[in-house]
């Protein structure tokens, strides 16, 4: 019965830590941006500030990586960012396109050098 017990508290703590706190701020953000101007200068500052985070992500996890992918070369890394971006670009402005592209120069790279 201990197992059952464990399973549902670690469910109860995903949903509660993970999933909850998530949501609320995703609702608020619903309910608070019905009747805003999409092309309104407070918009624009955010679409500005999710962009420079995102690019900070991106730029750490190249430049400065842990784990595994800190084994490989920066000319890799580089390699496939320059990769994600092209093939973003010409498949239609589809992220996914790009990160499939970046993912499978990564693992050929790293394959390659035998990593």
């Amino acid at each position: 019965m201990s197992v059952v017990d464990g399973e549902w508290a670690a469910i109860f703590i995903v949903l509660v830590v993970g999933f909850l706190p998530n949501e609320m701020w995703r609702v608020l953000g619903v309910l608070l941006g019905r009747g805003m101007d999409e092309n309104g200068a407070l918009m624009r500052w955010v679409r500005a500030v999710a962009t420079a985070l995102l690019a900070a992500v991106v730029a750490r996890l190249v430049l400065v990586p842990s784990g595994d992918l800190a084994k490989l070369p920066l000319a890799l890394r580089l390699g496939s960012l320059a990769l994600a971006v092209a093939a973003f670009l010409l498949v239609r402005r589809s992220v996914l396109a790009g990160v499939l592209a970046a993912q499978a120069l990564l693992i050929g790279g790293a394959w390659w050098l035998g990593l």
